[in-house]
């Protein structure tokens, strides 16, 4: 089982910046796509970002485009989300996510097999 535990969530201002982590311990094996969502109270989990763990190819939600990076230490088993320009609508509990999967079925949080417990990410206006 695979274990991840984000960190790096806190209280922001508009147009400020956070970088969130994903360490992943445990059996890994089988992790090809690690990913970011992010769910708001009262709405649904929504994929953010998303890289592939033996590749360089990363993926973007539309709304994150340009504003967030994410990107991976393979030896360190961790993933990272710089975000930058943040917006109040970027409010959520982050959630990183690994999975073995490919194409646009990736988007898809039923993809995904090992979950973590999340870290909030709070934009004030």
């Amino acid at each position: 089982q695979v274990q991840l535990v984000e960190s790096g969530g806190g209280l922001v201002q508009a147009g400020g910046s956070l970088r969130l982590s994903c360490e992943a311990s445990g059996r890994t094996g089988d992790t090809y796509v690690m990913a970011w969502f992010r769910q708001a109270p009262g709405k649904e989990g929504e994929f953010v970002a998303g890289i592939r763990w033996h590749a360089d190819s990363t993926y973007y939600a539309e709304s994150v485009k340009g504003r967030f990076t994410i990107s991976k230490d393979n030896s360190k088993n961790t993933v990272y989300l710089q975000m930058s320009s943040l917006k109040p609508e970027d409010t959520a509990l982050y959630y990183c996510a690994s999975g073995l999967c490919l194409g646009s079925g990736c988007y898809s949080t039923r993809a995904y097999d090992f979950w973590g417990q999340g870290t909030q990410v709070t934009v004030s206006s």
